[in-house]
């Protein structure tokens, strides 16, 4: 299946995408959030959509959409995990993930401007496959980890380079900005999905293709992410996890590349669709 959510944002309703024609669920009755994920919600949403076959209202193509899932509990990320990107960036490739969160609030929709934060001069954009926790994921063996992958979805880690690496401390005060993780445009449920270690993704600023690289780059894969995240933290249903960037992004340029106002990213991933933003300068409201 492929999940939407769509609507005003903080008004979204949930959806489905078949055969690329969207359609409305909301008499299913829930948000794709945590209790929807901890209580078997996959398995009956599909029981819903086999029992109303032919009955749903499809969703018209002008309606915004947002986040595919709910606000979670957590959006963590992992740094460094291509070795090209690692190169670009000076840096050494780490002898183990490196850990670090985006706040709830920088949740997104796949076609929603990303604001340039107030006094920023270096946002820049990172295209990566991000995954869904299904379950409650703690000390998890990395046989049993892709049990735990509800879905995977496309994920824009736009970061704020000089709040993240030179004003001291950890990286998150860079990450975490409104509008900073735009996911989208749908969540594909893991069967969709038949190997997450080889996929196509990619980013284009203003027309020019910067990130073109395959998640079978990555240097830590993602039934090891799960198992090492999950000895330090309990994952919880809906919570997202984002696997890293490959190399093209802005401050790898020389001289740097960052976002300003007008900016038009676009990026994708095979198998998860296209996303498309708008960089639009801060103005107070």
């Amino acid at each position: 299946m492929k999940l939407i959510r769509w609507g005003k944002p903080g008004q979204e309703k949930t959806g489905v995408i078949i055969k690329d024609v969207k359609y409305d669920t909301s008499a299913f009755g829930e948000d794709y959030n945590e209790a929807f994920f901890e209580n078997d919600g996959l398995n009956r949403l599909a029981a819903f959509l086999k029992a109303n076959e032919g009955k749903l209202q499809q969703i018209a193509d002008s309606e915004r959409l947002g986040s595919p899932v709910a606000r979670p509990s957590k959006i963590l990320c992992i740094g460094l995990n291509y070795a090209k990107h690692a190169a670009e960036a000076g840096m050494a490739i780490p002898a183990e993930p490196i850990l670090f969160m985006k706040s709830t609030t920088s949740l997104s929709g796949p076609f929603d401007d990303i604001i340039i934060p107030k006094d920023s001069v270096k946002s820049d954009w990172e295209v990566e496959l991000a995954f869904v926790i299904g379950k409650k994921a703690s000390y998890v063996s990395e046989a049993e980890a892709l049990d735990y992958v509800a879905g995977y979805v496309l994920h824009n880690d736009v970061s704020e380079r000089e709040w993240q690496l030179e004003r001291g401390g950890t990286w998150d005060k860079g990450k975490g900005c409104d509008t900073f993780a735009p996911l989208g445009p749908f969540m594909a449920t893991a069967d969709e999905i038949s190997d997450p270690h080889k996929l196509r993704l990619w980013l284009k600023l203003n027309g020019k293709t910067l990130q073109d690289s395959n998640t079978d780059d990555l240097i830590f894969n993602i039934p090891f992410l799960i198992s090492y995240v999950s000895k330090f933290m309990t994952l919880l249903p809906g919570d997202v996890v984002s696997t890293g960037t490959p190399a093209g992004v802005g401050m790898g340029f020389k001289p740097p590349i960052f976002l300003k106002d007008g900016d038009v990213i676009e990026l994708g991933i095979d198998g998860l669709g296209v996303a498309r933003q708008v960089a639009k300068a801060y103005v107070k409201a």
